[in-house]
């Protein structure tokens, strides 16, 4: 959380003798407190859009973190994996026919059955397209090293090792955070 205006506040106090009175409006120290308030407010914003851009990749690496605890922390052969890929991919498919087939004919479709059908293109586009971006549970090391990750810490997501693996059973290192597909 951003303290700017905590710290500008504490040192005009100080300048001001320790009381904070009553400020001009188009003093300086009123302009210092109006920026620093402005300041937080911006990066709190983009701490917000970076967070919410960030859940859809920790929600999958919570999801292959399950699964590996499930398995007894082993290490995964490609079959496996791709089965679980598979199983990530299509984790929406009943809820998007659930909302299909109760809707009215002639009826447009819902924004929750329109965000369904957004994510389950774009998850099975990276996956043919690109290779699925994942940790590799191909090593020992590294499934270890996923046991431990507490679910929310983006940095520690660092020391993975992680891979994308193609639809056709491709493997191919990457880094870590994903550049855009």
């Amino acid at each position: 959380m951003p303290k700017t205006l905590e710290k500008t506040r504490k040192q005009i106090q100080k300048k001001h003798g320790g009381t904070m009175g009553a400020l001009h409006s188009k003093s300086r120290d009123s302009r210092r407190l109006h920026l620093a308030q402005v300041r937080d407010d911006r990066l709190e914003k983009i701490a917000g859009a970076r967070k919410k851009n960030a859940q859809p990749l920790l929600g999958r690496v919570r999801f292959f973190q399950e699964f590996v605890q499930e398995n007894g922390l082993k290490a995964l052969d490609l079959e496996t994996v791709q089965s679980k890929i598979h199983e990530f991919v299509h984790q929406y498919d009943e809820e998007y026919e659930s909302k299909k087939a109760t809707r009215r004919p002639g009826r447009p479709a819902s924004t929750r059955e329109d965000q369904l059908k957004v994510k389950i293109f774009a998850l099975e586009k990276e996956y043919k397209d690109h290779g699925f971006f994942m940790p590799d549970l191909s090593t020992e090391a590294n499934v270890q090293l996923l046991d431990r990750w507490d679910g929310r810490t983006w940095a520690y997501l660092t020391n993975l090792t992680w891979v994308t693996i193609s639809s056709a059973g491709a493997v191919k290192g990457s880094s870590f955070p994903p550049q855009g597909h």
